[in-house]
């Protein structure tokens, strides 16, 4: 008799909860405190995920077969550096501007 194949929503509901579980122990394990806010989304996000199996409703913020949103996977993986104590990604910059720019002569008043 042969198994049944794997569920690819279960197994992305599994593996979003293991994801998060982790991603708490190891901010328990290093010490480092997490805000009250991040603390919150693990455990609603965790909770939504149980419940409903993923944890975004609008199916243009994710996958069809995964259980978190791409901004909640990106914010997951913040979470995850932190407790590891790695540094935080680039700054984004301030956008286009010239280098070396040459600054302004003063006007004289000469007349």
């Amino acid at each position: 008799m042969r198994a049944k194949p794997p569920d690819p929503k279960e197994q992305a509901k599994k593996a979003a909860l293991n994801a998060l579980k982790r991603a708490k122990r190891a901010a328990e394990k290093s010490g480092v405190e997490l805000s009250e806010w991040e603390g919150e989304f693990l455990t609603s996000v965790a909770q939504r995920v149980e419940t409903y199996g993923r944890a975004f409703a609008d199916p243009e913020k994710g996958g069809r077969g995964q259980a978190l949103s791409g901004n909640q996977t990106i914010k997951l993986k913040e979470i995850v550096r932190k407790a590891k104590g790695e540094k935080k990604p680039m700054s984004r910059g301030k956008g286009f501007q010239r280098r070396g720019r040459p600054e302004p002569e003063p006007e004289s008043d000469e007349d």
